[in-house]
């Protein structure tokens, strides 16, 4: 059996045979499954499976691929000499299993996703790599799941890549604060805010990330989740992002806002 899961691998063979593997594997796709059953349909909040983990995969890429080409060098390159294609291993595999901890418990949930990304990472990892660069990326990989959640501080580029990607997946009501669905409060009508998220090349910073909102409540879900996950990135100074209010139905408070 295989399953949709679509990453822009742009040439990277090892990137493309360990989405190859992700696509075929049965027993992780069920884990998605069970991480949404226990997201959505026992605690009413936002989608943790399989839609959120691609969507994260592809905006870490972009990020990453953004700030390599703006010749900012990945940590697995500075510190153990791989390349960053390597890198781009590292952030899609912190993506997809950053929240597999999900199927077990919303609480500490980043430690049980280190726990059981295990197996997972070993077998995406065999055969391209030699034992000992299954061993560094592993140790990246663990790192970049654990560290996108508080108070975990994040000590990598890829890390801080995943961790704000993560904090990204808001668009039309996706939003990574949980809220309860169906409940009207400033967690809700925020989450409802965000109409659409953009990641480009910027001009006051590498990154510019551009977030369209239909209300200005929209400002808590970025002030909230979006801005404490970049300040911990250690990536603040290659990241501008810029809020709009589209709505114009609403009175205005704000035009724009900027962090």
């Amino acid at each position: 059996m295989s399953y949709v899961f679509n990453i822009p691998f742009h040439g990277n063979i090892k990137l493309k045979h360990i989405i190859d593997k992700i696509r075929e594997d049965v027993k992780l796709h069920t884990f998605w499954k069970c991480a949404n059953v226990m997201a959505i349909e026992r605690m009413g909040y936002t989608d943790h499976g399989p839609t959120h983990v691609k969507i994260v995969a592809n905006l870490a890429l972009k990020l990453l691929r953004i700030l390599v080409g703006k010749q900012v060098k990945p940590s697995i390159v500075k510190n153990y000499g791989m390349k960053s294609e390597d890198a781009e291993v590292v952030v899609v595999l912190g993506a997809i299993f950053h929240d597999l901890g999900m199927v077990v418990t919303r609480t500490d949930h980043e430690k049980y996703s280190v726990l059981i990304a295990l197996e997972f990472i070993e077998k995406c990892l065999t055969p391209i790599y030699s034992q000992e660069e299954r061993a560094i990326i592993c140790s990246e990989v663990l790192h970049a799941i654990v560290a996108h959640e508080e108070p975990y501080k994040t000590l990598t580029v890829e890390a801080g890549i995943v961790s704000i990607a993560d904090a990204l997946d808001m668009e039309a009501g996706r939003a990574r604060i949980p809220f309860k669905a169906g409940k009207i409060d400033i967690h809700a009508v925020s989450a409802l805010s965000i109409e659409k998220v953009e990641i480009i090349e910027g001009e006051k910073a590498p990154i510019t990330i551009k977030i369209t909102m239909s209300n200005s409540a929209g400002v808590f879900q970025i002030d909230e989740l979006l801005k404490p996950r970049i300040k911990k990135s250690g990536l603040q100074e290659y990241v501008h992002v810029v809020a709009e209010i589209t709505g114009e139905k609403e009175r205005r408070i704000i035009e724009k806002f900027e962090i």
